[in-house]
């Protein structure tokens, strides 16, 4: 079996910190659980950044660069920067940090989608900083912008212009055909690297007939030229997990995606997540790719032509 890169997304934007006292917000729990996250086996660390005073979502370059040196110095793992920044935020914010960091890797959002948190305030009636509550509210009225034009801009300007590979977040099977639009324009180049995220209100369910068929999708759109990863938002992210291990694709975790390790546990840690779903991955036969092995399969630039 080919070796499986295992990606773990520390801190996201959806999640509030009144939800888990193990979310990190500022730098140094970032870099804390990054490294943490790294040394159980993750390649790729998927990261956002957040205002350390009331950690909500941020992505101004002075916010990134108050974490990025330091992972990068600590450990050998893939940076993977966030473009999506937060679903409040206009293009030109989301990929203010991106821009000025020059990673290696970054996510994009292959299309335009409702983006419904609200459903995250369950019964919740107090909350650390005032923020929260109306940012889960508001999202019944929610667009994730995410059209063509805006899409073009960051494929030029992060990889064009900037040398960055992708992560195609593909929420739905139209997400799929946008990405072959971009290819055929030879915007998108291969190996592509397509992130099936599965279980956010707005995009598909966490199911497995639906990974099936993306996969099969993706297979007659792409063929040889690409490698595939899910996510599952919530409960299902193990089980997707080990579903797209099973298809010959490869994982992703972290406290972006589910704050819980199993039923009502949550997680210490995103390298908690990691260590588990790595026994269950290496029970099963699987090998993880070292970060060395996912820039060879994924063929990126390097941690020497970064700009942090």
């Amino acid at each position: 079996m080919a070796k499986i890169i295992l990606s773990c997304a520390i801190t996201g934007s959806i999640h509030t910190p009144s939800m888990s006292p193990h979310l990190p917000v500022t730098p140094d729990q970032i870099v804390d659980q990054s490294i943490g996250a790294a040394e159980a086996g993750a390649a790729i660390l998927h990261l956002h950044a957040r205002d350390p005073r009331t950690g909500k979502p941020s992505a101004k370059p002075d916010d990134f660069m108050a974490f990025l040196p330091r992972i990068k110095t600590e450990c050998d793992a893939i940076i993977n920067l966030s473009t999506g920044g937060s679903a409040v935020m206009p293009l030109h914010e989301r990929i203010a940090g991106p821009m000025a960091a020059e990673p290696e890797m970054c996510s994009l959002n292959m299309g335009t989608m409702n983006f419904a948190l609200y459903p995250m305030l369950g019964r919740r009636t107090e909350w650390l900083h005032d923020w929260e509550e109306p940012f889960l509210r508001n999202s019944d009225d929610l667009v994730f912008k995410n059209t063509p034009r805006d899409i073009d801009g960051v494929l030029r300007l992060m990889g064009t212009e900037r040398g960055a590979r992708f992560e195609f977040e593909c929420y739905d099977l139209g997400h799929l055909y946008m990405l072959a639009h971009f290819r055929d324009r030879g915007l998108a180049t291969g190996p592509l690297f397509i992130q099936f995220v599965m279980g956010v209100l707005g995009g598909v369910a966490a199911e497995p007939e639906h990974l099936v068929h993306l996969k099969t999708t993706a297979d007659r759109l792409f063929g040889a030229d690409y490698l595939f990863s899910t996510l599952a938002a919530g409960r299902q992210q193990m089980p997707m997990a080990l579903i797209s291990a099973s298809l010959g694709g490869h994982v992703r975790v972290g406290l972006e995606d589910n704050l819980y390790l199993s039923k009502g546990v949550l997680a210490q840690s995103n390298a908690a997540q990691v260590q588990h779903l790595r026994r269950l991955l290496e029970g099963l036969g699987h090998i993880l790719a070292t970060p060395a092995e996912a820039r060879a399969m994924l063929g990126l630039k390097g941690p020497d032509k970064v700009a942090f």
